[in-house]
């Protein structure tokens, strides 16, 4: 993904362009929710490595305090657009490479 400037709101999007390089407004969907998982995943795994920095396993929960680091970055993951929203604006630039299994 480039540096495109992607909406963190709802867009109301026009389904037959939508589906117009699929053909299908079904096929499209499956498309990017299967690219909106793989970026979920990703941003997931990310998330959970920077913020394995900052575990320590013998805090109790009484022990516990708040890291500001550790807050900065889960708000910083919170600001970032959702990734379905990602998965479309990859999808109408052409960006998600697919194929059809041939019967």
């Amino acid at each position: 993904m480039d540096n495109r400037k992607i909406a963190n709101n709802t867009v109301t999007r026009n389904l037959a362009e939508l589906a117009r390089p699929t053909g299908n407004i079904y096929e499209t969907t499956v498309i990017i929710a299967k690219r909106a998982n793989q970026i979920a995943a990703a941003v997931k795994q990310e998330l959970s490595q920077k913020l394995e920095e900052f575990s320590n396993y013998a805090d109790t929960l009484e022990e516990t305090f708040e890291n500001r680091e550790q807050i900065e970055i889960s708000k910083h993951y919170e600001k970032l657009p959702k990734p379905t929203l990602v998965a479309i604006d990859e999808f109408e630039h052409g960006d998600i490479y697919y194929r059809m299994v041939e019967k």
